[in-house]
């Protein structure tokens, strides 16, 4: 990674960048020799990423056929705009960022119970709850659909909160969101280790 200042080593950090997303981005090998893309609702279980699919389809054909997939989610934060300086040069506006890239293994998950417990997390993290219905074996849901799991060969993560510029700097950066109060901007805030009150 060549901004070594925003790199994240922690696993516990890297996982909880995951959660603050339900959908990322699959990268398959395509027949005709192409990269293909596709978005799909995901959660991290025991260290590898799960989603579902349709039984058939161009994504399940390419991974069924090269098994190897690069995995991507990102969670934009605050963007600086003008406002901060507007005699800023037009290309040092910047966006923040989290993001997480994964290059791995994809597989049609064959063990029901593992299949079973995929799909109940899946649910758990996107309806923020452990209190519904459990996806069973019996369900026609169940049989409806394909788990994939994705088991990661490398996994590199970032978080760009200007952490090369100065305490200074990044204090007046860090005020100047909070006073502004866009949306996501009190959490870039935060993320960037700061604490100011409201006037």
């Amino acid at each position: 990674m060549r901004r070594k200042h925003s790199e994240v080593n922690d696993p516990e950090e890297i996982q909880r960048i995951l959660s603050l997303t339900n959908i990322g981005r699959l990268a398959t090998n395509g027949q005709d020799g192409y990269p293909y893309i596709t978005p799909v609702n995901f959660v991290s279980l025991e260290g590898n990423i799960y989603f579902h699919c349709a039984p058939r389809g161009e994504k399940l054909d390419n991974l069924t056929r090269d098994h190897r997939v690069c995995f991507e989610i990102d969670v934009p934060l605050s963007y600086i705009d003008i406002g901060l300086d507007p005699n800023r040069p037009i290309c040092q506006l910047h966006q923040f960022y989290h993001c997480v890239i994964i290059r791995g293994s994809a597989t049609i998950v064959k063990d029901s119970a593992l299949k079973v417990a995929a799909l109940n997390a899946l649910i758990a993290k996107h309806e923020n709850t452990d209190d519904f219905k459990k996806v069973t074996a019996d369900m026609s849901g169940y049989k409806a659909c394909e788990v994939i799991q994705v088991k990661p060969d490398s996994i590199t993560a970032k978080s760009d909160l200007i952490q090369n510029k100065s305490e200074e700097d990044r204090r007046a950066i860090a005020k100047y969101l909070f006073k502004r109060n866009q949306p996501g901007d009190r959490q870039t805030v935060a993320a960037m280790g700061f604490q100011f009150k409201s006037d």
